[in-house]
Order: C-alpha cells, then sequence, then structure tokens
C-alpha cells in the first residue's frame, strides 16, 4: 500500500473522508517531522505507519465526542510537534487552530509545517499558558481548547478552561486508567468554571491501547486570578 493510501485508508476507518490534497498534507507533515526530529527531540515516534495511528489517526479521534464540521476556533495548548492541532486542521480546514507551545524551536518547526503544507487560519505562537491566558486578545475567546500534553488533569484545567468561551469546551486526551484523575480533579474544574460532561473510553484503532476523552464544558467565568503564575498549577495542583 503506498502511503497516501494508508493515510486514507487508516483515516477513512473514523469515518473521516481525505481528498488527494490532504492525503499529500498528511504525508509531507510526516517527512517535515522526520526531517526535523534528526536535529531536534520532537517524537519518540518516527516509523510511518506508527506516527499514522499513532499521532494522525489518534488527534483525529476527537470526532467521537465532538462534531467538528463546525466553524470551532480552537486552541491546542502544549502542542509539541502540533498534536492534534495540525491533524485537525488538514482533516477540517473549516477549523480556525492556534497552537500555542513554550519552546520557541518547536514553534519554528510549526511554522514550517504551516507553510508548506499551505494551511490557512492556523497560528502558532511561543509562550506559557498562564501568560496567555491574563491577555484579554486569547482569555475565553475559543470555543474549544484540545490538549494532549502529559499532566495531571486539575493541573490541565488551570491550563486550559481560562481560554474557553462560555459554553464552549476543554477536551483533553488521556491514555491508560484515569477514573481516579477524573474524580480528584473534579473541585478543581468546578472552581474553574467548568463541569465534566463526559468521559469517552475507547481503544486506538486496530491496537489495545486505552484511550479516553475527558470532556469539560465551561458554564461560567474562571476566576480572574486563574491561572496562577508561572508553575503553580503543575507544583501545587488545586484540590
Amino acid at each position: 500500500m503506498i502511503r497516501e493510501d494508508k493515510i486514507k485508508f487508516e483515516i477513512g476507518k473514523l469515518g473521516i473522508e481525505l481528498d488527494d490534497t490532504q492525503c499529500m498534507q498528511f504525508l509531507r507533515y510526516y517527512e517535515i517531522l522526520i526531517e526535523w526530529n534528526e536535529v531536534m527531540n520532537l517524537t519518540a515516534i518516527t516509523d510511518y505507519d506508527d506516527v499514522v495511528t499513532k499521532h494522525f489517526a489518534d488527534s483525529l479521534e476527537l470526532i467521537k465526542v465532538l462534531d467538528l464540521s463546525n466553524e470551532y476556533k480552537v486552541l491546542d495548548l502544549g502542542t509539541g510537534a502540533g498534536f492534534p492541532g495540525i491533524p485537525l486542521k488538514i482533516a477540517f480546514p473549516n477549523l480556525e487552530i492556534t497552537l500555542l507551545d513554550s519552546l520557541n524551536k518547536r514553534v519554528k518547526f510549526l511554522n514550517e509545517v504551516i507553510s508548506q503544507l499551505g494551511l490557512k487560519n492556523v497560528n502558532a505562537i511561543h509562550g506559557r499558558a498562564e501568560d496567555f491566558a491574563k491577555d484579554k486578545i486569547y482569555r475565553e475567546q475559543y470555543d474549544l481548547c484540545v490538549s494532549r500534553a502529559v499532566a495531571n488533569l486539575a493541573t490541565l484545567s488551570e491550563y486550559c478552561l481560562p481560554y474557553v468561551k462560555k459554553q464552549g469546551y476543554f477536551i483533553s486526551y488521556k491514555s491508560g486508567k484515569i477514573e481516579e484523575e477524573v474524580q480528584t480533579s473534579k473541585k478543581a474544574i468546578a472552581l474553574l468554571g467548568g463541569k465534566i460532561d463526559r468521559v469517552e473510553n475507547f481503544n486506538l484503532i486496530d491496537t489495545d491501547m486505552e484511550r479516553s476523552f475527558v470532556v469539560i464544558r465551561k458554564s461560567k467565568e474562571t476566576p480572574k486570578q486563574y491561572p496562577r503564575s508561572a508553575g503553580k498549577p503543575s507544583k501545587e495542583p488545586i484540590k
């Protein structure tokens, strides 16, 4: 199976139909990822089939919990090498996406991807989540915030919920067993203006890898003191 067909076939299992341009964008994204990964640490997953399944398809599993045909304004917080934001943008060009990462060299990589793939209405910015969340240009401006970042759910909620509009969503990508983490995060989520709408457990396509989406709805404004200053949300999660 040629590489473009592999992408179309695997993503098709999610009910997403890609045209030839989108398939070529995914293929070029993979090529740039591997090129840059030789000089900076972007991903430990480099095999083509693994990247398609564990990065591209994993990012797009979001359609299990949200209708992505809407014109959402989306923030991908702690995007790293662009997951899930870039795959979401390729598959759903209607989305307006901001990619936020704290490491400038990763942002340079993301800008190269955006340029080479010819993506529109997607912006990569360098900075800390705690700082941008205090800026009225970004605070409570997004319909949806997503994050695949590895962090405690209470910590992620403090980073992410300040960006979400009332009635918008923060959706956290999680792996493994998360029941206890979800329970212990409920107080923090409520304090930050959110409420857990549902938790969707599933296996990544064609694998036995456990994945979950924690879908959090924003019901009221986040108090102005959140997020706390740099480092505090991770060192001292709200309990």
